[in-house]
């Protein structure tokens, strides 16, 4: 029976605890967009990616015989 005592109130803090958490969650954003994450890896994107930052490569010299 004394155990009851200390697990009740430990169970109730953590109870509380987790629902803390939660809604520190649910303000910061975290559950706002739960669809697209998973939809985005669907998506087919086979395009290359350009480096705009690179200038076009210089032609190689010509060899002479």
């Amino acid at each position: 029976m004394e155990a009851l005592y200390l697990l009740v109130p430990l169970s109730v803090a953590l109870v509380f605890l987790a629902i803390r958490i939660f809604f520190g969650m649910s303000d910061s954003g975290q559950f706002d967009d739960m669809v697209g994450p998973a939809l985005r890896i669907l998506q087919d994107d086979d395009r290359t990616v350009v480096e705009v930052d690179r200038p076009p490569a210089e032609p190689a010299p010509e060899r002479l015989p």
